[in-house]
């Protein structure tokens, strides 16, 4: 009975709001935030800050509500935050906060301080998914949701791309620990398209920026975005056309995986050989394919992966960003060796000489043919 003592008294804690805890509130007076964005502010040294809720129940029946969105202008993010009280009849709480959109002007200016307030804040958390918002500003494209909201277009492309049905998510505390440990990361990126007067705006995806010390260095888009993902082999569900005698071939990209092999000659760093692996399923073909016709095809898909594997290394190395972290298969290759290519990663990276070596296996849903 003694020791029921102790977790009882810790439960009446609980139920009264005491022990420092925060005062307890019906669900109903409560604003559950599932979006953040972030923007540079109107004048210098500001930070603008966007919030909404997903849909809302009202009243016994659990009528839907359109979103609740507030925006607000501050010299710091927890300025920003605090503003948000007072524009909101309910209380206004961060912990439900999943999705993070970062405006591409505050992005140039440095998202370290978004990412470390995020890591501090007791309501927030680096669980949330982080994204770039290219052309356009954080507030914008949370207001472009309207009715329904874009908490839930949001949550699509995560599961999308979990599926492998888009392109890749990353979560702020990813992404915060890439600066941390490379000084560079990468985030997916979105624009927001149907913006004409009579069209539903609508959020999709645009490749991902590049971020180097902190600050976006740049963007990688259309055959650059898909190197990207094939660098680190998480790349989405590809469809691939080809031109064969026989008429047009469709494959479907389902499997990628790449390594790198660094080569030494002696204590010295030489090259970098990326060696890549996908696997396609024929979606759409004329029959008789021949075998000659298929080792076209093959030939076809493989020189189509090295050019994008090699378009998003000429970008990464101009900027000086390994932000796929090749340095760190170099360092589990040769510890040692490592150890003294750390400090010099960064130029190393973006001078010395590389090879792509590319395999695709191509099969029917049915059987393989090659």
């Amino acid at each position: 009975m003694r020791r029921m003592l102790p977790l009882l008294a810790a439960l009446v804690l609980l139920l009264t709001g005491c022990s420092g805890l925060p005062y307890p509130r019906e669900m109903g007076d409560m604003a559950l935030l599932r979006t953040m964005g972030v923007d540079a502010g109107e004048e210098a040294g500001q930070v603008r800050v966007t919030v909404s809720t997903g849909k809302r129940a009202a009243g016994l029946q659990g009528e839907s509500q359109p979103p609740l969105i507030l925006s607000a202008a501050g010299e710091s993010l927890s300025a920003a935050c605090l503003s948000m009280q007072g524009l909101s009849d309910s209380f206004v709480f961060y912990g439900y906060v999943d999705q993070l959109l970062l405006g591409e002007e505050a992005a140039l200016e440095g998202v370290e301080p978004v990412l470390d307030y995020f890591s501090r804040d007791v309501e927030l958390g680096l669980g949330a998914q982080v994204w770039l918002v290219r052309g356009g500003t954080a507030q914008a494209a949370i207001e472009a949701g309207g009715e329904t909201g874009v908490d839930s277009r949001l949550s699509t492309l995560q599961t999308d791309s979990e599926m492998g049905a888009a392109g890749i998510t990353r979560t702020a505390g990813e992404v915060f620990s890439s600066l941390l440990e490379q000084g560079c990361a990468y985030l997916p990126a979105l624009r927001a398209a149907g913006a004409e007067e009579g069209e539903q705006t609508a959020l999709l995806e645009a490749g991902y920026g590049v971020l180097r010390d902190g600050a976006l260095a740049g963007c990688l888009e259309g055959e650059s975005a898909k190197g990207l993902e094939l660098l680190t082999g998480q790349t989405a569900e590809d469809i691939i056309e080809v031109d064969l005698p026989s008429g047009r071939a469709v494959a479907r990209i389902t499997e990628v995986s790449t390594r790198c092999e660094p080569v030494f000659q002696g204590e010295e760093l030489t090259g970098l050989r990326l060696h890549c692996r996908a696997a396609a399923e024929l979606a759409e073909f004329h029959e008789p394919m021949d075998q000659g016709e298929l080792a076209q095809l093959r030939e076809a898909l493989e020189e189509r992966e090295s050019l994008r594997l090699r378009q998003v290394m000429e970008q990464l190395r101009a900027w000086g960003t390994d932000c796929t972290a090749l340095g760190s298969q170099v360092a589990q290759a040769n510890p040692a060796r490592w150890e003294k290519l750390r400090g010099e990663w960064e130029e190393r990276f973006s001078t010395i000489p590389y090879e792509v070596s590319v395999q695709v296996s191509v099969s029917r849903t049915y059987g393989d043919l090659a």
